[in-house]
């Protein structure tokens, strides 16, 4: 009898341990592949030429400062708007974040998504946790993210992605998806090659682009591992919503 009323403690700790552990968004998600990104070749040394000496010297331009928005993008399509949230979570909950400082463009390809050209900048600082109603814990988490065991956000204050690759053909396993973006995804100073499955859409002038996946953010350096009673998940979902209107 005293068995048996040990067993069925057992069992009943157990399921309250199970039913208290939150459900891994990232099991939701299609896994982004992620690998190193690829060296470039060394270039052959041209032969030098000496060049005339000048007159007189000019002086060079002044190198402009930095902004608050971070370095420019890298070639001058139409601007993005939209949004870019994150989703983490540990045993017992998940977080959802908004980054409200974002700049990002696009070009298409002969009207087309497909061979276009896409990129974005994320201001890290900039995260907010979204809720229903702020108190000091969501203040608190905030301020952790931004930290050294997080994001570091005062040494390093952007992430940003750069397409390499924009293909027709989602993931057949995806339902919805159109397309498969391939580019350099740069996040606490990491950058890795990423491959994941989105849905894009032309409509004459206006252009969406919608994409959910998941990433491992110790592939980035994030290693953080949480309470030991409440760990945190490797997996973090990226949900990213952008619009854009052609010239």
């Amino acid at each position: 009898m005293n068995f048996n009323r040990y067993s069925f403690t057992l069992v009943l700790v157990g399921a309250v341990a199970l039913s208290a552990c939150a459900k891994d968004p990232s099991k939701d998600a299609p896994a982004a592949k992620v690998e190193e990104p690829k060296k470039e070749e060394p270039k052959a040394e041209e032969p030098k030429v000496e060049a005339p000496a000048a007159a007189t010297p000019v002086a060079a331009p002044a190198a402009a400062s930095p902004t608050a928005t971070g370095p420019a993008l890298t070639f001058p399509g139409v601007a993005l708007t939209g949004s870019i949230h994150a989703t983490g979570s540990k045993v017992t909950g998940s977080h959802e974040l908004n980054f409200k400082e974002w700049k990002g463009s696009f070009e298409a390809k002969d009207g087309k998504a497909e061979g276009g050209k896409l990129e974005f900048q994320v201001q890290m600082a900039s995260l907010e946790e979204v809720v229903k109603e702020r108190n000091e814990w969501v203040d608190k988490l905030e301020g952790h993210l931004k930290s050294p065991d997080f994001f570091d956000v005062a040494v390093q204050p952007t992430a940003a992605f750069v397409a390499s690759e924009i293909k027709a053909g989602g993931d057949a396993a995806v339902a919805g998806t159109t397309h498969t973006i391939k580019g350099s995804l740069t996040l606490k100073g990491t950058t890795k090659e990423v491959t994941f499955p989105a849905t894009i859409a032309v409509a004459g002038k206006d252009v969406t682009a919608k994409a959910e996946f998941s990433i491992n953010r110790k592939d980035f350096g994030i290693v953080y591992a949480g309470k030991p009673d409440d760990l945190i998940r490797d997996g973090v979902v990226l949900k990213i919503d952008l619009k854009a209107t052609l010239p």
